[in-house]
């Protein structure tokens, strides 16, 4: 036998398990076509390119997944790795190994089911939280069943594989001789590494098509890599001070002065409002995944929202709401900060999140009490670091004693608002005004519940979303009815919106549909009923409620009093997705992307659709002074 031949004999092993996964990779990437890509307008016609570029992708995954075994099948001695030690070390490393890329493959379809994506930051976010992460996997997903599938199918594969294994032991093979085979497969995986992105091949304005093109293990990595990057290195950018100019442009209906610009920061003074309602308690409920999608009100075909819905009606509808982004921090983060979601990762998440300018420090500038009230436990996401960290008492599940039900997330909602009725009757006999944040849980997977809900649509489990929203919904008219009887309750002013939409789908790289949430704000003594049509986002509702109080103060918040600007402003959103981020203005969107991409398209809010349309410099002009500017400002602690 040659001695190349012979040399990549050798490597039969490794060559086994990259077919293993090359089939693998074909056969998930056509069953999540079937399942998710025809629905999002991936046509047959586009299968074979899918396919093909997918191959691709997953054959350059394949260098590096497999790098350490290539390079052990080179470097360890010959009579050694032809073993029977090694053999049967080498059978046993192939079957688990096998195993796990067929448990992958089913858990990047759950992942697909739930997020619309491959394996991306929300996946490498979540690894810090393992308690949480995977009781939820294990209560919510047949994890028993789909490992021993994997097991036995494993298995299977090597006992029917072992005779293209075997070659690997039966010859002696020189060092010198492997190095000649090996040589090719590292200058391949060189190349590679410099010159071949992720989404080198993910050319369609089809979000799903280039998802489904993508290798989920590689987009995984990629996200590790870039989860904390430098703006100004990676994404669209201008001068500072053309920044702060569009944006002093910008800002200015709503007549708040700039005090430092001169410093090249955001400050800026709002006067009194004579027509204000003055030091009035203001309780703020985000509710987990509480998407437009699932309210009557707002159009939808379900009515799971009936107390939303009801409680809108009496007070301030903002009927053309956006999330800033499609999880929690990112919520959390425009709500407490009015800051524009800077890629990629939630300040929530970032070093250096303390003592900034919040919704917190300017109510406490003002002479009122501050609290945050969590459900679960607050060291997930660092939200108890970052609200401690800028001025509020903190009540997570370590407070809350008297609970009717709990799973992984935390206590009920009711249990949550019960504590929060508590606290607030605490802060009202204090004799100071209270400002609150209350972050719910409920309407999250698993979706268990507590019983005797049965007749409201809430099963205490295998409910689904249905359930979530349905509990979300009824915990919520549970406490704006108990809070109705409470002696600070004439004197209050609720706000309840969503943290973000359920779940992102559709082809677009900025899914508008699933970003549009419910908002209201609600204090039937001071505030009539009234729909607002005008565009208007998490980073506006801490100016807008300011505006309300008419009190003074100075803040560095980007979003803008949407009910006392100007009538003939036109109003901006912006957006985050992965990596991208986007803003929004009169049905145009410009989308920014990693690699100082930029796409200009435009929105048809009916039919929810994109078309392409020419560079809108403008628009993409105004994106990069909100984002560089939120980054900079941000990463140079002068977001204060």
């Amino acid at each position: 036998m040659p001695p190349f031949r012979k040399a990549l004999t050798r490597f039969s092993p490794w060559l086994t398990l990259v077919a293993v996964y090359m089939v693998l990779g074909l056969a998930g990437r056509a069953f999540l076509w079937a399942r998710f890509g025809i629905g999002a307008d991936v046509g047959t016609s586009r299968l074979p390119y899918v396919l093909a570029a997918g191959f691709i992708n997953d054959l350059i995954e394949s260098l590096y997944l497999f790098g350490p075994f290539a390079l052990y099948i080179l470097l360890v001695p010959d009579r050694w790795f032809r073993s029977t030690a090694n053999r049967v070390i080498l059978y046993g490393a192939t079957a688990a190994t096998i195993t796990g890329l067929i448990y992958l493959t089913a858990a990047e379809y759950f992942f697909f089911e739930e997020f619309d994506a491959r394996f991306n930051i929300v996946a490498y976010d979540y690894l810090a939280y393992p308690t949480e992460v995977f009781t939820d996997i294990w209560e919510a997903y047949p994890v028993l069943k789909v490992l021993g599938i994997a097991v036995t199918l494993a298995a299977l594969a090597v006992f029917f594989l072992r005779r293209s294994i075997k070659p690997g032991f039966d010859h002696v093979v020189r060092f010198r001789e492997r190095l000649v085979a090996f040589a090719p497969y590292a200058v391949v995986l060189a190349f590679a590494v410099a010159f071949y992105p992720t989404n080198a091949l993910s050319l369609s304005s089809n979000r799903v098509e280039n998802e489904l093109v993508q290798n989920g293990q590689s987009s995984f990595f990629r996200a590790a890599r870039t989860s904390d990057i430098d703006y100004e290195s990676y994404y669209a950018s201008a001068r500072p001070a053309d920044n702060l100019r569009l944006l002093e442009t910008e800002l200015a209906p709503d007549g708040a002065q700039f005090t430092q610009l001169a410093l090249g920061k955001m400050s800026r003074r709002h006067p009194a409002r004579p027509d204000g309602f003055g030091k009035l308690n203001v309780v703020v409920v985000s509710s987990e995944s509480f998407g437009a999608e699932f309210s009557k009100l707002h159009g939808a075909d379900k009515d799971w929202t009936p107390n939303f819905d009801s409680y809108a009606q009496r007070g301030l509808w903002f009927a053309n709401a956006y999330a800033s982004g499609t999880r929690t921090v990112r919520g959390l983060e425009a709500i407490t900060a009015s800051l524009p979601p800077i890629p990629t990762v939630s300040i929530l998440r970032r070093p250096g999140n303390q003592g900034i300018g919040s919704w917190g420090k300017v109510m406490n500038d003002l002479g009122y009490q501050s609290s945050f009230l969590y459900g679960g436990y607050g060291y997930f996401d660092d939200m108890n670091t970052f609200f401690a960290g800028n001025g509020f008492q903190v009540l997570d599940r370590t407070d809350i004693e008297k609970v009717r039900f709990e799973n992984v997330w935390g206590v009920a909602d009711e249990d949550l608002f019960d504590r929060a009725i508590q606290h607030y009757g605490e802060q009202f006999q204090a004799g100071k005004p209270f400002f609150s944040i209350i972050m719910t849980t409920s309407n999250h997977k698993p979706f268990t519940f507590r019983p005797g809900l049965e007749q409201r649509g809430i099963p205490e489990e295998g409910g689904g979303r249905q359930a979530g929203v349905r509990y979300a919904d009824y915990a919520l008219g549970y406490f704006l009815r108990e809070a109705a009887r409470a002696p600070w309750f004439d004197n209050t002013i609720f706000v309840v919106v969503a943290d973000h939409g359920a779940r992102v789908y559709g082809k677009a790289e900025i899914p508008l549909e699933t970003y549009e949430i419910p908002l209201l704000i609600y204090s039937p003594k001071h505030i009539a009923a009234r729909q607002i049509d005008t565009l208007m986002t998490q980073i506006d509702i801490a100016p807008t409620v300011l505006g309300l109080l008419g009190l003074s103060y100075e803040a560095p918040f980007f979003g803008i009093d949407s009910l006392h600007e100007r009538p003939d402003h036109a109003r901006i959103a912006l957006f985050s997705h992965n990596h991208d981020v986007a803003i929004l203005r009169d049905n145009h969107l410009v989308v920014l992307g990693l690699g100082r991409t930029h796409q200009s398209l435009t929105y048809d809010p009916l039919a929810k659709t994109f078309k392409s349309r020419a560079d809108d410099a403008a628009l993409r002009d105004l994106g990069v002074a909100y984002f560089q500017t939120a980054a900079d400002l941000f990463k140079t602690n002068r977001y204060n």
